[in-house]
């Protein structure tokens, strides 16, 4: 992964189930796109969450930001940008965005430093998680996975 500039874009296309009846994406799909885009990004680091969670490790969210721009529409293609804001041994921040794409114009994967992202912004905003344990008490992901925080750590510019 480039995590120069650490972003990781995750292409979907929208599917009709996704829609209202207005013709547009419901609104809390989004936030399942932005929870893609966080396992795809830990994925293409080299890590998965079962992995993370066979560690006795979980992430669950603690805050949820989403500003609605505009809507993706049936059949659009996506591209779901995903990026560490901020890392400390407990805590870990996202940063999301839904672009409208392309198709011809896209390729997945990490964006160069310095290149903009493709597409029209649909949504952007994030997420914040704590790492816990099991039992659900705070973990330190510096002690638990010391290889995982460097990567992440990096991945934020730290």
């Amino acid at each position: 992964m480039d995590t120069t500039s650490g972003w990781y874009l995750h292409p979907l296309r929208v599917r009709y189930q996704e829609t209202d009846q207005m013709g547009v994406v419901f609104h809390g799909n989004y936030v399942t796109w932005f929870e893609i885009g966080r396992t795809e990004w830990i994925r293409n680091a080299g890590y998965d969450y079962k992995t993370i969670e066979a560690r006795g490790l979980l992430l669950p969210v603690i805050d949820l930001q989403c500003r609605y721009i505009m809507p993706a529409r049936y059949d659009d293609t996506v591209v779901v940008c995903t990026r560490i804001a901020e890392c400390t041994p407990l805590r870990v921040s996202f940063e999301s965005q839904v672009r409208r794409v392309v198709v011809e114009q896209f390729v997945p994967g990490a964006v160069p430093s310095g290149k903009e992202l493709p597409g029209e912004l649909l949504v952007e905003g994030g997420t914040k998680h704590v790492w816990v344990n099991p039992e659900w008490q705070p973990a330190r992901l510096n002690k638990v996975m010391p290889e995982l925080y460097e990567l992440i750590r990096a991945g934020a510019g730290a």
